[in-house]
């Protein structure tokens, strides 16, 4: 009974590990696409919002827009995601050595090396679709429109607040927790409305209707001390003659298994969509040389829907297999639900997810005729994802197990504890007129990753990060405004070996995802962006 309880253990663990790589989604790369002269002064806009941008920072900021404008922005990005997994000479599962048994090691190396420039990108009816080593264009356009006289002015916006995708090669090392991922949010139509209410304050509203994706490919493995005893087990057995010397009172020879060998994988694509939002903003002009800003975007509760896809490895498959077709399998098999060695399970599932509220707010202050300096800080309701909740159109095989372990887990349903964070993240930008034509912008921005420690992993490694920025405006003529940008954002994180439930803890009972238990784990993000965006009245 000893033996089956570390099956039922183990095997409830890997139940969770199927599943929780959904949730290291939540590091959205929020505000980091959106517009040239925002990005260029650190997102701090809140109190000087121009042009159509102006729906997504500062909604007020559209009753400064006097006659009919049109706007389109095209922004470029480069990502630059690496992992560096290393192995201390004390590493081990069940005595087996990481540096001689991981195969991304290559057979002794203490160091295993990941890297992507490869962008990828959700289309709906698609999927993932890989995109050219190339830097990723991302057009944007709208319009605003402003009655002679009037103090009304309505605009819209269709950009994309929030685009993050990769593709890894084959054979990268962290291919275990995202070989293909898109996170990504576009905004189809903004219809907003600024009022000029007098000489001093203005206000915005409006809604932006958006679709939500959330898609991933990923290769599974398990490296849990129980699996390293089913390796040991398998080898006192001399499994690797052919011969199952237990049958058939007992199967452990139907397929080869270990801590590093891999399980199967998993493809999942979901979205949203259409996932509205409610657009607030104020602004105060109280003199010339001070203002002030604010804008609130609400929550907004998505269920997103789409497909799961399953297969299991000839060996995982072939090793149920086996075992349930022994009398002791069969019996124990049937009492606690273990797998029979079902080598495919696909089907349809839905995610309750709330796209957080964000409120941010800042200053402008002008304290030369020829600089003025802006300053802003945003908050975002992380601590809303305390936990998601996946949904299943059929009983679920891996579900049966995990049931009997932990609470958040029925035959159809599994609810993943995330235990996310708000996150406060402050910008600085400062701005010089040289003439009436021309202003040079400097700008940087503070930014603070919703995830624990113990929650950290390599699929989204957006950790806490600066964004540093610069760009200039040219106002080409009266009716004419060209913004150039440029901005680097980065991003490090060292994830000692154990920390981390999400990506390498040792604990035997942890019923997290966990590919790289006892690695050392240092992740480094590079994004660089560059873009422009034209104005134009007409």
């Amino acid at each position: 009974m000893l033996y089956l309880n570390w099956i039922k253990r183990w095997f409830g663990a890997l139940c969770f590990a199927l599943m929780l790589p959904i949730t290291a989604w939540a590091q959205l790369a929020q505000d980091l696409l959106v517009d040239p002269r925002a990005l260029s002064l650190g997102n701090a806009i809140t109190a000087d919002p121009q042009g159509v941008a102006s729906i997504h920072y500062n909604p007020a900021g559209l009753a400064k827009m006097k006659g009919r404008q049109f706007q389109v922005s095209v922004m470029n990005i480069l990502l630059n995601n690496q992992a560096i997994f290393k192995a201390s000479e004390s590493c081990n599962v069940f005595g087996l050595s990481c540096r001689e048994n991981d195969p991304i090691f290559n057979g002794g190396d203490s160091v295993a090396r990941s890297r992507t420039i490869s962008p990828a990108l959700f289309i709906p009816g698609f999927g993932i679709q890989r995109l050219p080593k190339l830097p990723a264009v991302a057009p944007f356009n709208g319009f605003t429109i402003n009655p002679p006289g009037s103090k009304i002015t309505f605009g819209n916006f269709t950009y994309g607040p929030e685009i993050l995708g990769y593709y890894r090669r084959d054979g990268d090392p962290a291919r275990y927790l995202g070989k293909a991922v898109a996170l990504q949010r576009f905004s189809y139509i903004s219809p907003t409305i600024g009022y000029e209410i007098n000489d001093e304050w203005s206000v915005g509203v409006g809604v932006s209707l958006s679709h939500q994706a959330l898609a991933m490919d990923t290769f599974l493995r398990s490296p849990n001390l129980l699996i390293g005893v089913l390796e040991e087990l398998q080898t006192a057995f001399q499994c690797e003659t052919g011969q199952d010397p237990l049958q058939p009172f007992l199967g452990l020879c139907g397929g080869n298994v270990g801590p590093w060998d891999d399980i199967g994988g998993l493809s999942i694509k979901t979205q949203e969509t259409i996932s509205p939002k409610l657009l607030f903003g104020l602004l105060w002009e109280p003199t010339d040389w001070f203002s002030w800003g604010m804008n609130y975007q609400s929550p907004s509760k998505m269920q997103l829907k789409g497909t799961y896809d399953l297969q299991y490895t000839d060996d995982w498959a072939g090793f149920w297999q086996s075992f349930s077709g022994s009398l002791f399998g069969a019996i124990n098999g049937a009492i606690f639900s273990l797998p029979t060695g079902i080598p495919r399970e696909s089907g349809n599932l839905s995610i309750d997810l709330t796209h957080p509220q964000h409120f941010q707010t800042g200053i402008k202050v002008k304290v030369h005729p020829k600089f003025s300096i802006s300053m802003d800080m945003a908050w975002t309701d992380y601590s809303a994802w305390d936990r998601f909740l996946l949904e299943f159109d059929r009983n679920l095989e891996f579900l049966g197990a995990a049931r009997l372990l932990s609470p958040n887990a029925t035959e159809n349903t599994l609810t993943i504890p995330l235990e996310y964070k708000d996150t406060w993240n402050f910008g600085l930008g400062i701005e010089q007129h040289v003439n009436s034509r021309l202003d040079l912008r400097l700008g940087i921005q503070w930014r603070d990753s919703p995830i624990p420690d113990n929650r950290r992993d390599v699929l989204a490694p957006l950790n806490d990060g600066i964004l540093y920025g610069a760009g200039i405006g040219y106002k080409w003529d009266r009716d004419t405004v060209l913004d150039l940008h440029a901005s680097y954002f980065r991003s490090y994180e060292y994830i000692k070996a154990g920390t981390s439930e999400n990506l390498n803890d040792t604990g035997i009972q942890n019923i997290a995802y966990n590919p790289y238990a006892g690695l050392d784990v240092i992740t480094k993000l590079r994004i660089v962006s560059f873009g422009f965006s034209f104005r134009k009245s007409f």
